[in-house]
């Protein structure tokens, strides 16, 4: 099944604050980030691609939300970039989630009205 135009929308609209729950999680880095999001959320959510994740992680970045720190890799040694919540990224992700918690209880009441539509 193809996802129409509005559940694409619907989907790009709450990817941030995944991306922000995952790095409040644990400081990680974006291929850890990617393999997270297609594990967990790959059926709902489509899989996670580089092109996708480090425009967000980058805007976040800009935005003051998260941190970036460069270490080197022991593995193929080149360097990781390791991201994690500043400050302000803990508050905006507060926020976010008691929105969501609010938005999710509004919506579901809605859906509840028309629950006989659903298939």
């Amino acid at each position: 099944m193809a996802d129409s135009k509005y559940i694409q929308q619907f989907k790009k609209g709450s990817f941030e604050m995944i991306l922000l729950c995952l790095i409040a999680k644990k400081e990680t880095y974006g291929y850890e980030i990617i393999t997270e999001l297609n594990e967990t959320g790959g059926k709902i959510f489509g899989y996670a691609k580089e092109g996708t994740i480090y425009p967000m992680l980058y805007r976040l970045q800009d935005a003051g939300l998260v941190q970036c720190r460069i270490a080197s890799s022991q593995a193929n040694g080149g360097p990781k970039k390791y991201y994690s919540l500043t400050a302000k990224g803990r508050e905006t992700l507060c926020e976010l989630i008691s929105f969501w918690r609010s938005y999710t209880i509004c919506v579901d009441s809605f859906i509840d009205i028309v629950k006989d539509l659903e298939a």
